[in-house]
């Protein structure tokens, strides 16, 4: 079995009265995709803030690489390793292609001719060769996560956040990025993903947490959670696992 490159314990977020996150403990393991998922509005996107030091906990831990790295900031977190995409993406509009990826690997490479090189590499990664001199808001909701994904792997992550990276994609569009996800995996990148799209989650992850109301209702791989009575109530509503069962 991998070894946990992430290891989440008992992590809580309080804002003011409201529990938005409630004693969720979760690890990655090196090298591996595992996605969490949930309904809108479960807390899955308060996680990765939690877990990338856009957020501190309010209770619980945050381990990476064997370090505790509970409320480190965010550019520190950055430096250590971890990356996340935005579920918003929001671009340097008035910089290209190349600009916006060259921001950020001046995190790893100082000079310019440096961080311009390692742009170009990540953008031929990713497929957005062809526009690297293309103005990034003149890009396509596809070019959008496309250029999003590039601009946080060029830190050079250990561990990659992927938040919603499929979302507003069409089918041919998913299809064609899922061999890139699974691109960076096999070249040793660790990723743990949000994802609505179940097509996405069944391809990639080798192991799922469920994620409801702030709390772990279920983990286990694509095919155990996909099934898993508690999971089918928490997307379709109280008495959705019994209606389904009934079915022709």
């Amino acid at each position: 079995m991998a070894e946990a490159l992430l290891t989440v314990e008992g992590v809580s977020r309080r804002f003011g009265g409201l529990l938005a996150v409630g004693a969720v403990s979760l690890i990655a393991a090196e090298g591996r995709i595992t996605a969490l998922i949930g309904p809108n509005g479960a807390g899955k996107t308060t996680m990765f803030a939690l877990i990338s030091g856009f957020l501190k906990p309010s209770d619980g831990s945050v381990r990476f690489g064997g370090d505790n790295v509970t409320g480190e900031p965010a550019h520190r977190l950055a430096r250590r390793g971890i990356a996340r995409t935005f579920q918003i993406v929001q671009p340097f509009a008035g910089l290209t292609v190349r600009e916006n990826i060259r921001v950020g690997a001046h995190l790893r490479h100082a000079g310019r001719a440096a961080a311009l090189a390692a742009a170009e590499a990540v953008a031929r990664e990713v497929g957005l060769a062809g526009l690297l001199d293309a103005p990034a808001d003149s890009l396509t909701v596809a070019g959008r996560k496309r250029l999003e994904l590039a601009k946080a792997l060029a830190t050079e992550p250990k561990l990659l956040l992927l938040d919603e990276v499929l979302a507003g994609l069409n089918p041919s569009e998913i299809r064609d990025i899922i061999p890139v996800i699974r691109g960076l995996r096999d070249r040793g990148i660790t990723i743990l993903m949000i994802e609505h799209v179940m097509q996405a989650v069944m391809s990639l992850a080798e192991h799922v947490y469920v994620l409801a109301e702030g709390r772990i209702i279920a983990t286990g791989t694509p095919a155990e959670v996909a099934c898993d009575p508690v999971v089918i109530e928490a997307y379709l509503g109280h008495g959705a696992a019994k209606r389904l069962a009934r079915a022709p």
